[in-house]
């Protein structure tokens, strides 16, 4: 993990492999390596990255978040997992419609996943991209 582009980022301390076993069974997908890598050293967390900002949620939590008692994003848009926000409008979430998921940043109004502002197969190089993107004045 690229320590300077987390140098502001508030992690969590990490989860286990058998709870995002459980997560994935029970959304009936596979989250890519990278991401799982990333939550076995820190379950989610917050805090800019650069100028943006981040929250990834902690496993736990990504099952009730796009379900029903959340965003509801199983119901409005099948096929993305969303994984956190910008702690404002915009969602962070995995596009599990194809072969190969693709994290994608989309408005959490409309959640339109067919046109993502960013779309990545890499969870670094969708880090990478917040800490070179800048807010437009």
């Amino acid at each position: 993990m690229d320590k300077d582009l987390f140098k502001f980022f508030n992690c969590n301390p990490p989860t286990t492999i058998n709870v995002i076993r459980e997560v994935e069974k029970q959304l009936n997908i596979k989250f890519p390596e990278d991401y799982t890598d990333f939550m076995l050293n820190s379950n989610g967390g917050e805090g800019q990255i650069n100028e943006r900002y981040l929250r990834l949620w902690e496993m736990e939590s990504i099952v009730d978040s796009n379900g029903p008692e959340g965003y509801s994003t199983l119901e409005f848009a099948p096929g993305l997992i969303v994984i956190g926000s910008d702690g404002g409008g915009t969602a962070i979430g995995y596009d599990f419609r194809n072969n190969t998921p693709r994290l994608i940043e989309v408005d959490f109004i409309g959640l339109d996943i067919d046109s993502p502002f960013f779309s990545t197969g890499n969870f670094i190089d969708f880090v990478r991209y917040l800490y070179n993107h800048r807010y437009e004045e």
